[in-house]
Parts: C-alpha cells; sequence; structure tokens
C-alpha cells in the first residue's frame, strides 16, 4: 500500500559540502529508483544537536517527503544505517492531518516568498 513518508537524517559534520551533496543525493536516488514519488525536500543545513551522537556537537539536518510502498521503508532505513556519513534517522508515516498541515506550510513559505519578490 502506498502511504506518505517524511525522513530526516543527520550527517556528520565533517563532511565536506560536496561530500554532504553526495550523501543527499545517494538517498534522493535510493527513493526515486524503488518506485517512490519525491514530493518535497529541504535541506535544514548545519545545527547544533541537542545532545553530542558520536562525540560531535553539530550535524547536518535534511528532509525528504515522499509517498512509498511500506515495505520500502526497511530497504531506506538500512542503507541509513549502513552509511558512515549518518549519525542519525527517523522516518514516519504521515497521517492525512500531517499532510494537510505539510502542504499549508509548503504553500505559506511560497505566498510570503512571492510577497518579497
Amino acid at each position: 500500500m502506498i502511504n506518505q513518508y517524511e525522513t530526516v537524517f543527520i550527517a556528520t559534520p565533517v563532511l565536506s559540502e560536496a561530500q554532504m551533496k553526495e550523501a543527499v543525493e545517494k538517498f534522493r536516488k535510493i527513493i526515486t529508483e524503488n518506485n517512490a514519488e519525491m514530493i518535497h525536500e529541504e535541506d535544514w543545513g548545519l545545527k547544533k544537536l541537542a545532545y553530542p551522537i558520536q562525540k560531535k556537537s553539530t550535524g547536518f539536518y535534511h528532509l525528504f517527503e515522499f509517498k512509498a510502498d511500506g515495505l520500502f521503508i526497511n530497504k531506506l532505513e538500512t542503507e541509513y544505517r549502513r552509511d558512515e556519513r549518518i549519525m542519525r534517522f527517523l522516518t514516519f508515516k504521515m497521517d492525512k492531518h500531517s499532510v494537510a498541515y505539510s502542504e499549508k506550510k509548503r504553500r505559506m513559505k511560497n505566498e510570503s516568498k512571492e510577497k518579497e519578490a
């Protein structure tokens, strides 16, 4: 069954910008090559962590929102675990309320960009 998911991962802060882009591209490709439909993506950049992970106090955050078969999530999370660049990840199935909230948030962001232009 096709559901909508949101996944956020935190990559180690020791990566160069090129290495970070490479990691993001790898996971984007895994998602799209497994018949998942990419809906939205956000790069949250380097942020301070609430607590140290692997003796690091910051990490690169990235979010993907996509539609996929539930069986694909295990495959995606296995890939996160295998990649030494990824310190943490969280994937969750969005219900209709979180989908609506996400769409509203994007719409408001686009409207504010249009007003600035």
